[in-house]
């Protein structure tokens, strides 16, 4: 593993103690986390969701952390509060790995600039 593999898990993992310290529950895993960003951004608070409505929270998620990056845009938000993304810059091509660093990355950039906390 490389060095920068290594940092980013180690911040990775940080980050899973400081949403635990939040929620009063470590996260298992990328998804986890993306569930409760998609929450977040959603904004209606936590509640029962419907097996589509969690696939829709964790686009909400990825949308909106890589909007971050510049790859998506906030197009509008519907008539029962949804948020809907459009696609501004055309993502890299990466394999499954690669796609995983890019979202951790991300996640922990949105937790930096959204709740203004360094994860070092």
């Amino acid at each position: 593993m490389f060095k920068k593999d290594l940092d980013l898990e180690k911040r990775w993992g940080k980050l899973l103690l400081g949403i635990s310290d939040l929620v009063g529950k470590k996260p298992t895993d990328l998804n986890s986390v993306l569930f409760l960003i998609g929450v977040q951004e959603l904004g209606m608070g936590n509640r029962n969701f419907s097996k589509e409505q969690k696939q829709d929270l964790m686009h909400i998620a990825i949308c909106k952390v890589l909007s971050l990056a510049g790859f998506y845009e906030l197009d509008y938000i519907d008539q029962e509060g949804w948020p809907h993304w459009k696609l501004v810059k055309k993502l890299p091509h990466f394999d499954i790995l690669e796609q995983e660093k890019l979202l951790k990355i991300q996640v922990i950039d949105y937790f930096e600039q959204e709740f203004q906390i360094e994860i070092k």
